[in-house]
């Protein structure tokens, strides 16, 4: 009974935690891509982050562009995050190795927002190509500066476009990649 509910809190910490660390570094990622905030879908991730980062970039401004209080709150929640399931499976981890590991965490989820995005992209120019719906805008968005160097590197060939298979080849082995170095 002990071990399901280890489980399960750790279930519900990663869930929790995960979908809102998901959601601030959408924000982020919107704003690097300065993607349309009239969005629905925008809107929805402005208006779930405001919150907790309107208080916090009173106190941390950005840097060239780029939103350093979204990054530090996402890191932060992914830092709590790691502290609580460490805590709970009952191992004790040194403070500056949390730290450490959990940049590796949150590389590792926001590379796996790129796989996904662009997974979700190509099924949908499977599915129903050229339609417009607020959520491929986005997703467009957010994959085009990944997309656009790839597929310079392989372009697109009788009609078929390869670069997301290229992607996923240098997502795939970035995500290997980070634990030798994180974890």
């Amino acid at each position: 009974m002990d071990n399901f509910l280890v489980n399960a809190g750790a279930y519900l910490i990663s869930t929790l935690f995960g979908l809102y660390i998901i959601i601030i570094l959408l924000r982020f990622l919107l704003q690097l891509v300065r993607a349309d905030f009239y969005n629905p879908l925008s809107q929805f991730i402005v208006k779930a982050t405001t919150p907790v980062l309107k208080p916090l970039r009173r106190m941390i401004p950005g840097l060239f562009g780029i939103d350093i209080a979204s990054l530090l709150l996402a890191y932060s929640l992914q830092y709590i995050e790691n502290f609580l399931l460490f805590a709970i499976k009952g191992i004790s981890v040194n403070p500056v190795i949390l730290l450490w590991y959990s940049i590796g965490s949150l590389l590792t989820l926001l590379l796996y927002i790129y796989f996904f995005a662009i997974l979700v992209q190509v099924i949908i120019s499977w599915v129903s190509p050229g339609t417009y719906n607020p959520a491929t805008a986005l997703i467009h968005h957010i994959t085009e500066p990944v997309m656009r160097p790839a597929r310079k590197i392989l372009p697109p060939f009788s009609g078929f476009d390869l670069s997301p298979i290229l992607v996923f080849v240098v997502l795939n082995l970035l995500i290997m990649f980070i634990p030798v170095i994180f974890g």
